[in-house]
């Protein structure tokens, strides 16, 4: 008895145990991008600072690296809402997006800083010093972090 007891413990324990350990994806990819548009679109109106973003765009300009102070890769991504916002990428912490063009897909995690042009999305890149959560950029299957 003790035997059976201990292999429906055990099963119990494993079935949990995977479960946690399952991708969990309860919408579909394109939801969670029209989601994340619209987080972005109301943090445009709240005027949010630091807010965490996720989302999904199609590149409207390439732009000339930042090279003052840390180097970052920017553009200008515009959201199926219209809204357009820009990217600063740190390409000191983060491989940049070789070949980006206009017209790209780019799927973002970042922190959102509002400005009257649209905003930033920066933090697109792991925190060496472990502070900060981890954001990415995806283009082309590619994860950039």
């Amino acid at each position: 008895m003790k035997k059976y007891g201990l292999l429906i413990a055990l099963v119990i324990a494993l079935g949990l145990g995977a479960e946690r350990l399952a991708p969990v994806l309860d919408t579909p990819p394109s939801t969670q991008a029209a989601r994340g548009d619209d987080a972005l679109g109301t943090a445009f109106r709240d005027k949010a600072e630091n807010r965490a973003v996720r989302g999904q765009g199609e590149v409207a300009a390439v732009l000339p690296d930042d090279t003052r102070g840390s180097r970052h890769q920017r553009f200008i991504l515009r959201l199926a809402d219209g809204h357009t916002v820009l990217v600063a990428h740190n390409i000191e912490l983060a491989p940049r997006i070789p070949a980006l063009k206009r017209g790209d897909t780019v799927h973002f995690k970042g922190v959102y800083e509002w400005n009257p042009e649209g905003g930033v999305v920066h933090w697109t890149h792991h925190d060496p010093d472990g502070r900060h959560a981890g954001g990415w950029l995806r283009h082309n299957g590619q994860r950039y972090e």
